[in-house]
């Protein structure tokens, strides 16, 4: 088929707009209604291919039954000189692909919308039956006002089918998008869509995808074995929550992302809520999880990286000290406490505690991403509550910091900050009330690793990690902090 060659009496091929392994779609002149469409042609030697044939008819009865304003509408389907065509709605824009190549990473808000956009158009195919298997931003057009349309179900399969075209055993899909399932040649299902689009939405807020390699084998392989990486690790000012959501959908095994694509857009949603104009949460964000959307947690592995040898090996020896200072009942003289008389403390069991909230007095704006601090007590070193960023490492204020809540007044003897960010100074403080005023209870410290403070002072329910340096950090973490009594 050539240009202003006219297909069924009807539509005049006007421009080659994209062509595939499989088909070429052509904007045309529709002359019965008056309007522009896109006709996708199979390619003319997979024309014999009975299986072929029969994939791209199956397209055009699969998108058939999806009526959805986020998905491509098909308008006709047909035969000419022997070539197979349909015909969809035409959508005038450029694909996901072109745009973050023209723009690179999107803002954390726009690349959420976009996402969420997608997810309701695959759960709604879903909930009809058809998982799509080539969920990739190429397959995603923009309209007017950037609405995202799904296409290209070409090799979409039935979630019912036994066998067939696209059966156990065919591998199918784009290598930088494909699920690990998928590249061993496995079942295809809901949380294949799932991986796909959370590989999409790393691209969206990264600029780039998560894995490479030199063909099809070397990615597909990297998919099935590599761990999902963090979106923080190559862009810091993204939420902790949208990363947790990106790596949980990016989970090697299906049983460990989102049960549905509905729980994923319920958690993108959580995530557009609590995204400031800056991609900050508000001071009042409520955290609300769907079913099974708890932050991400990496499966355990036999595999231990460096980082995490680091801070076992500190925690270790913080364990050790531990134990020297409940022999000797002796700790460290603590400079700074006026009123308080150095001496032994007693070091008694741990202590549970909860990230409550942060604290962000004046001058400050009273948040600091309040919704994360619940990750520095989860038990959890790859979660954690950070602050905002600070061009030039300054706070350019007396302090930041993040209340803990031991449940009810305790007296502490001992509370262990840990962090991937080190290098920061930071004092704790205690006081009645989650809001202040609290009073120094410890000596002030630098934080590297996983830092011991010894604690004198009374009874209090509320406990406040105070930073008062970044030390030469636009932004620290609290990975875990842990407590014991006195």
């Amino acid at each position: 088929m050539v240009v202003g060659e006219v297909i069924a009496e009807r539509y005049e091929l006007e421009e080659l707009v994209g062509s595939g392994g499989m088909s070429s779609v052509y904007r045309a002149s529709d002359r019965l209604l008056e309007r522009q469409v896109a006709l996708k042609v199979l390619h003319e030697q997979l024309a014999a291919d009975g299986e072929h044939v029969e994939r791209f008819r199956s397209e055009a009865r699969a998108v058939a039954q999806l009526s959805h304003p986020n998905i491509v509408t098909v308008i006709d389907r047909g035969e000419q000189g022997g070539r197979q065509y349909i015909v969809f709605e035409y959508v005038d824009g450029e694909n996901l692909k072109a745009l973050v190549a023209r723009e690179g990473p999107l803002p954390e808000r726009e690349a959420i919308d976009l996402a969420l956009k997608v997810a309701g158009a695959l759960a709604f195919a879903h909930a009809h039956g058809l998982v799509h298997r080539d969920v990739k931003p190429q397959n995603v057009l923009l309209g007017e006002g950037r609405e995202a349309k799904v296409t290209d179900f070409g090799i979409a399969r039935s979630l019912d089918v036994q066998g067939g075209l696209t059966q156990t055993g065919t591998v199918l899909g784009t290598s930088d998008y494909i699920a690990p399932e998928q590249a061993r040649g496995g079942k295809a299902t809901e949380q294949t869509d799932i991986y796909s689009l959370g590989i999409v939405l790393y691209e969206l807020l990264t600029g780039d995808v998560p894995f490479h390699g030199d063909n099809f084998v070397a990615v597909a392989l990297r998919h099935i074995n590599d761990p999902p990486p963090s979106v923080r690790e190559r862009r810091p000012d993204v939420s902790p929550r949208l990363d947790a959501a990106v790596r949980r959908a990016m989970a090697k095994s299906p049983q460990d992302r989102y049960p549905s694509m509905d729980d994923f857009a319920r958690e993108l949603q959580a995530c557009r809520a609590e995204c400031g104009e800056n991609g900050v949460g508000p001071a009042d964000a409520t955290l609300v999880t769907s079913p099974g959307s708890e932050p991400y947690r990496a499966p355990q592995r036999t595999y231990v990286g460096p980082l995490l040898l680091v801070l076992a090996g500190l925690a270790l020896l913080a364990g050790g000290f531990a134990v020297v200072f409940a022999l000797t009942g002796t700790t460290p003289s603590l400079p700074g406490l006026p009123g308080k008389k150095n001496g032994p403390v007693a070091v008694g069991g741990p202590v549970p505690l909860k990230g409550l909230t942060a604290y962000d007095p004046p001058p400050g704006d009273g948040q600091e991403h309040d919704y994360a601090a619940r990750f520095a007590t989860d038990g959890n070193a790859a979660t954690y509550w950070n602050t905002e960023h600070y061009q030039g490492f300054q706070l350019n204020k007396p302090g930041v910091g993040l209340v803990l809540d031991t449940g009810s007044p305790r007296r502490l003897a001992r509370l262990v900050v840990t962090t991937t960010t080190p290098g920061y100074t930071a004092v704790i403080k205690a006081g009645s009330s989650p809001t202040g005023p609290f009073t120094p209870v410890s000596g002030s410290q630098t934080v590297t690793g996983s830092t011991t403070f010894a604690l004198q002072g009374a009874k209090a329910e509320y406990y406040l990690v105070w930073i008062t340096s970044l030390g030469q950090n636009e932004s620290v973490n609290v990975n875990e902090v842990t407590a014991r009594g006195s």
